[in-house]
């Protein structure tokens, strides 16, 4: 079979949610093609103790999403549309994104490429794992009888920030599970596929509230609920721009929320902040991540320039999770 490869020409910093959006219109499995130096920890992984020096990281990065060409599967988005509309869908989530945050240059090429199974070879390296004492298991997998009694989150890679695989993603969770209670009311800024949220029900809040600017998101958190059995009438999504849309942000309401968690870029925390402080109730929690190590004091300030006061600092990796709290 042949494939069409789509080509994003981008910045390294703007990788993740390029890959994040771009999911939700279909594209997944995306390769990544960048100058970034490999960490010790991926340099031990590979099981070599010296590696040649690569070239200079430019900041430049290279994604690339393949499409089935004559595709039947009608669970699939992208197989569905032609080669013209999906660079049109890129091309508008592209431009959206250009609103918060640098994307570099953002173009697009199209060419094509002969026989791989790239949708489906992921599946060979996306295995059940923990995070702490919650089990994240894919649907192709069973849940061993020792681990029937554990916490389970049933999830299928693709999803980028939402699998739980990304140190982002693990280091909101674990804010999260220090500051939940079974009264919490929860909003998840940019919630995607709901993973955060989802994972606070499951260990016992009381109501969610997930906002998005992508509509695919509503389809992503109800197969997501559906799969851990979460009542719909816990978990309400909204889809718009919590930052610049006023009536997004009435809807959403003001001073009612004991947690805001956003898993977003910094560059687009740095706008959000002063905005989302409204929704807190006094005293309520501001969960971030997303964030590079570079970033943290970008985040520090904005976050202290809201008037928010900030209680945790943690680290993963090359990642960082700014927790504040509403005076």
């Amino acid at each position: 079979m042949k494939w069409k490869k789509f080509t994003i020409k981008t910045i390294t910093d703007a990788e993740d949610i390029i890959i994040s959006t771009l999911y939700d219109i279909g594209l997944e499995g995306a390769q990544i093609e960048d100058k970034v130096p490999l960490t010790p920890l991926e340099k031990e992984q590979m099981f070599v103790d010296i590696l040649p020096d690569g070239p200079e990281d430019d900041g430049i990065a290279y994604l690339s999403f393949f499409v089935e060409e004559h595709a039947e599967n009608p669970e699939d988005a992208a197989s569905s549309l032609s080669v013209d509309e999906i660079v049109a869908s890129i091309h508008n989530e592209l431009e959206a994104l250009r609103n918060f945050m640098d994307i570099g240059e953002g173009t697009i090429m199209v060419s094509e490429t002969e026989d791989i199974d790239w949708i489906n070879n992921w599946k060979q390296f996306f295995h059940q794992f923990y995070i702490d004492d919650l089990l994240v298991i894919p649907s192709w997998e069973e849940v061993s009888p020792g681990d029937k009694d554990k916490k389970i989150l049933h999830i299928d890679p693709g999803t980028a920030f939402g699998t739980g695989m990304h140190e982002t993603t693990q280091l909101c969770i674990r804010q999260l599970k220090k500051h939940i209670t079974p009264e919490t009311e929860l909003l998840d800024v940019g919630t995607g596929s709901g993973i955060l949220a989802i994972i606070s029900l499951m260990y016992g809040i009381r109501h969610a509230v997930g906002t998005d600017l992508d509509p695919c998101a509503v389809e992503a958190v109800r197969e997501n609920m559906r799969a851990n059995q979460i009542a719909p009438e816990r978990f309400e999504m909204m889809i718009g721009n919590i930052i610049t849309d006023r009536a997004v942000q009435d809807r959403v309401g003001y001073g009612k929320y004991d947690i805001v968690v956003a898993n977003i870029l910094a560059d687009v925390l740095v706008p959000l902040t002063p905005v989302i402080v409204n929704q807190l109730k006094p005293g309520g929690v501001y969960i971030t991540s997303g964030i590079i190590d570079n970033k943290e004091q970008t985040v520090r300030d904005a976050v202290e320039a809201a008037g928010l006061e900030v209680t945790e600092v943690t680290y993963q990796g090359e990642w960082v999770s700014v927790t504040a709290r509403k005076k």
